[in-house]
C-alpha cells in the first residue's frame, strides 16, 4: 500500500473520528495521527480501535478510544464530551460511520426496518454528532466538519435505496450547517466515495455477487479507491489549507460520476 510522506498537515490539531474501527475511519486514524492530529477514536468495535489506538502510539501518535454507537444520540453526546475531558477541546470531526443496507434490491422491496437503520445511522448520527461538536468548536473559536456521504447520495441508486436517500438528506444538513456555523468559524465540508476497497463492498459483494466487478468498470481509473485515498481527501478538508472551502461536496470517486 502506498502512502504519502506526512507534512504536519494536521499538527496540533483534535480531531474526533467516528466509524474508526475499519475502513476508511480506520485509514483516517492513521493518517491524521501521522499528520500530526491528536486523535480520539469512535465505534462499536472497542478491540479493533484498542488495537488501532495501540498501533497509532507506537508509532508515536497521540491516540485514545471511545465506545460509540452510532444510532445513540446520548453516547454520540457523550462522546464528544470525551474528547473535551481528553483534550480540552475540539479542532476537527470527521464523521464517517455508515451502514449498509441488509438487503439490497428495488425500492418497493426495502423494508421498514432497513430504512429506520438508514436514518439512525446515516442521516440523525450525524445531524446529532455536528450538533454536539460544533457546540465544542465554538468554545475554541472554530473548527472544521466533514462527513462522509457517498456517490449513491448523488443519483438514482436502485439498489440501495435507502442508503442513497439518507446520503443524500447528508448532503443537505452538510451545506445548511456549513451556512448556519460560517460566521463561528466552523467550516463544514463531505466527501462523496464512490466504490472503495472496504468491508461494506465485502458485505454488498455477498448480497449482490458480482457488484465489484460493475463498480470497477464503471470507474474512469479503472479500480475503486484504497480508503487510505479517500482519508487524504478529509485531511486536507480538516486542515487550514481548505480555509475557503465550506459547504461543499467533494466526489472521491476516479470519475465514476463525472
Amino acid at each position: 500500500m502506498t502512502t504519502s510522506t506526512p507534512i504536519g498537515l494536521l499538527t496540533d490539531k483534535v480531531v474526533f473520528i467516528t466509524g474508526a474501527s475499519r475502513g476508511i475511519g480506520a485509514a483516517a486514524a492513521r493518517l491524521f495521527a501521522r499528520e500530526g492530529a491528536a486523535v480520539v477514536l469512535a465505534a462499536r468495535g472497542t478491540d479493533a480501535l484498542d488495537r488501532l489506538v495501540t498501533e497509532i502510539r507506537a508509532d508515536g501518535g497521540t491516540a485514545d478510544a471511545v465506545a460509540l454507537d452510532l444510532a445513540d444520540r446520548a453516547g454520540i453526546r457523550a462522546a464528544v464530551d470525551r474528547v473535551e475531558q481528553l483534550h480540552g477541546g475540539l479542532d476537527g470531526a470527521f464523521n464517517n460511520g455508515a451502514a449498509i443496507q441488509h438487503r439490497p434490491g428495488p425500492l418497493d422491496t426495502t423494508g421498514d426496518e432497513d430504512v429506520d437503520e438508514q436514518y439512525a445511522v446515516n442521516f440523525r448520527a450525524h445531524w446529532t454528532a455536528m450538533v454536539a461538536e460544533a457546540a465544542l468548536m465554538r468554545r475554541g473559536g472554530g473548527g472544521a466538519i466533514v462527513n462522509t456521504s457517498s456517490i449513491g447520495s448523488r443519483r438514482a441508486n436502485p439498489e440501495l435505496p435507502a442508503y442513497g436517500a439518507m446520503k443524500r438528506a447528508l448532503n443537505s444538513i452538510t451545506e445548511t450547517a456549513a451556512v448556519t456555523w460560517a460566521p463561528t468559524g466552523i467550516r463544514v465540508n463531505g466527501i462523496a466515495p464512490g466504490g472503495t476497497a472496504t468491508e461494506m463492498i465485502d458485505a454488498w459483494e455477498a448480497a449482490t455477487p458480482g457488484v465489484v466487478d460493475r463498480i470497477n468498470a464503471s470507474i474512469p481509473l479503472g479500480r475503486m479507491a484504497e480508503p487510505h485515498e479517500v482519508a487524504e481527501v478529509a485531511a486536507w478538508l480538516l486542515s487550514d489549507r481548505a480555509a475557503m472551502v465550506t459547504g461543499t461536496i467533494i466526489p472521491v470517486d476516479g470519475g465514476a460520476g463525472a
